[in-house]
């Protein structure tokens, strides 16, 4: 019923366009001198009338699926580009749009006393409302929160800091929202650091991670059965903890036609305008590619690995051999490898070693050493 009346709306619009065009091109002709009253006759001219109406009428009709597709999509479009915005850019957004149109009301006054040409007058008028009206946006976006800060930073001088990083000091920590992917939620580290409240903002956990986890929990693959069940005691751990919920994807149409988990969280992220927390260091890469702020768990946990540095002595026990034959292989408590040259021999030993050099990487770090003489 609502397509009918839509369409039915539209064919009137088009009728009264047409008729419109009619009514510009008589008066254009008249005013060119065509002596169009002599030469028709008030019933011809109204039928001329008629005609442009119906065929504009049955334009707009056969048009109608083609206008509503488009605006269908149009305003999917307007909707997506709005979840990136947050209410207050919206609100300062508006007002400086405002102030942007008053000050343009006020230079127009100048051209009303200044220039006659009334068409000049005009296009200046509309080219200053445009461009106070964009100028007025523009800084009410990107230096609204200064300004507000500004008027605000007096009444809050006297008031003691939060801690930011104590459990439930606020109930919303601001921040860009965090997306969690599934690499990060089966390694499990990422439930310790929620614990610590090192994150900060919105954490975002989408419907399709989860169900990427329930495939790999349903796997005929043990290992892969193991770490995908590993991942939903995190995931149900970090929801009874901290109560947060799935994210529903289904309103997020773009991301429908993206089959790849990883690509779904990268759009995801640019969508919300969020970072992406995860170990996977391919995804890391990717996201560099595109534009998308990574919070990477295995950087974090190097970073804060003890500094080893050349020269040093350490006792390791190496269990081995490494990829040449004279090479010997071993590993720190944390996991850090251990190349030892010239340690074959003491494979199967605890030897004491001569740090050579340190490899540091976003995949992980590896010692290089000698046997002390």
């Amino acid at each position: 019923m609502l397509k009918k009346i839509f369409r039915f709306v539209l064919t009137v619009v088009g009728a009264l366009l047409g008729y419109g065009i009619y009514f510009l091109c008589r008066t254009w002709l008249i005013s060119s001198g065509i002596p169009i009253e002599d030469r028709f006759t008030p019933m011809q001219q109204l039928g001329a009338g008629i005609i442009f109406a119906i065929i504009f009428g049955i334009i707009f009709f056969r048009l109608t699926p083609a206008i509503k597709r488009s605006g269908v999509k149009m305003a999917d479009n307007i909707e997506n580009d709005l979840r990136g915005v947050s209410a207050n850019d919206i609100v300062v957004g508006t007002i400086g749009l405002i102030l942007g149109f008053l000050i343009a009301l006020l230079v127009a006054q100048i051209y009303n006393a200044v220039i006659t040409d009334k068409y000049m007058n005009a296009a200046l008028t509309i080219v200053t409302y445009l461009f106070m009206g964009y100028v007025g946006v523009v800084i009410g976006t990107k230096k609204g929160k200064e300004l507000i800060n500004v008027f605000t930073s007096s009444g809050k001088r006297n008031q003691p800091n939060d801690n930011i990083f104590s459990r439930g000091s606020r109930k919303k920590l601001e921040g860009s929202p965090k997306i969690l992917d599934t690499s990060v939620i089966i390694d499990g580290r990422i439930a310790e650091i929620m614990k610590t409240g090192f994150i900060e903002g919105q954490i975002v956990i989408p419907e399709f991670v989860l169900v990427e986890l329930r495939h790999i929990a349903d796997s005929s693959d043990s290992l892969k059965r193991v770490r995908g069940r590993r991942g939903l005691d995190i995931l149900n751990k970090i929801q009874t903890d901290y109560g947060i919920e799935i994210y529903n994807t289904d309103n997020e149409k773009s991301l429908k036609e993206i089959p790849e988990v990883d690509v779904k969280l990268l759009k995801l992220a640019q969508l919300i305008n969020g970072k992406v927390v995860t170990n996977d260091f391919n995804l890391n890469k990717v996201a560099s590619i595109n534009g998308v702020n990574v919070l990477n768990i295995n950087e974090l946990a190097n970073t804060l690995k003890p500094v080893v540095i050349p020269g040093e002595e350490m006792s390791v026990n190496l269990v081995r051999q490494g990829k040449d034959n004279s090479q010997a292989i071993g590993y720190l408590d944390d996991g850090t490898m251990i190349v030892v040259e010239d340690g074959r021999r003491k494979i199967g030993q605890t030897a004491d070693i001569n740090v050579t050099s340190v490899l540091q990487t976003s995949a992980g770090r590896m010692i290089f050493g000698r046997l002390k003489n």
